[in-house]
């Protein structure tokens, strides 16, 4: 996989004509509002991934904020909850239409609750991911070899997953289920932001 590492935005074109493209996020913790958007590392699948460092003095990044709110590209997440909220409150997009590995998990692999992107990775494409640059000082000047490495591989294997996920969620008849919490993710990140992230809103009291 090639890597590129763009400061402040994507660069003209960098994606053009994807249709589905692979996307997390680096923080300063994970904390909605007291910790800040430091790298937003994405993949149209192909084999090359874009690694933004994001200006927080700032977060002026247009070509980046048009592709998370571009109706024709689906963004895949995994745990997309956290990103989407993220990019909300610091960059003001609601990203839509989305896909999340981690909530298709959750509905397809009901054998197991080890939903994780390491542990999805492991079993259904035999890739055992490096986790060790996770806790990681993302707001340095410099990104190190081992962050760019790792923050890559987060969005290497999205593409693959949502194949493999899809087939079970089909397999299973819950493909509707799915299709439905991925719509309703972007609102869910919203709530989260604007103060209900703690709050069951569906629970009875």
């Amino acid at each position: 996989m090639t890597t590129f590492v763009h400061e402040g935005d994507l660069p003209d074109g960098a994606l053009a004509g994807a249709t589905l493209v692979a996307i997390d996020s680096e923080t300063m913790g994970l904390r909605l509002g007291r910790d800040p958007l430091c790298v937003v590392q994405l993949s149209d699948g192909a084999g090359d991934a874009h690694l933004v460092k994001l200006d927080r003095s700032t977060y002026d990044a247009p070509n980046l904020k048009r592709l998370l709110a571009n109706p024709a590209v689906t963004k895949i997440f995994h745990f997309g909850r956290f990103d989407i909220a993220m990019f909300w409150l610091h960059l003001g997009v609601v990203t839509a239409p989305v896909y999340c590995t981690k909530i298709a998990s959750k509905l397809a692999r009901t054998y197991t609750d080890r939903h994780g992107l390491k542990d999805v990775t492991k079993e259904l494409m035999g890739v055992d991911l490096s986790k060790a640059q996770q806790s990681s000082d993302w707001g340095a000047a410099k990104l190190s070899p081992d962050q760019i490495a790792y923050a890559a591989s987060d969005v290497a294997h999205l593409h693959a997953l949502r194949v493999r996920l899809d087939e079970m969620l089909v397999r299973e008849g819950r493909d509707h289920l799915a299709r439905a919490c991925f719509e309703f993710l972007p609102h869910r990140a919203v709530l989260d932001v604007a103060g209900w992230e703690d709050v069951d809103i569906f629970a009875h009291s």
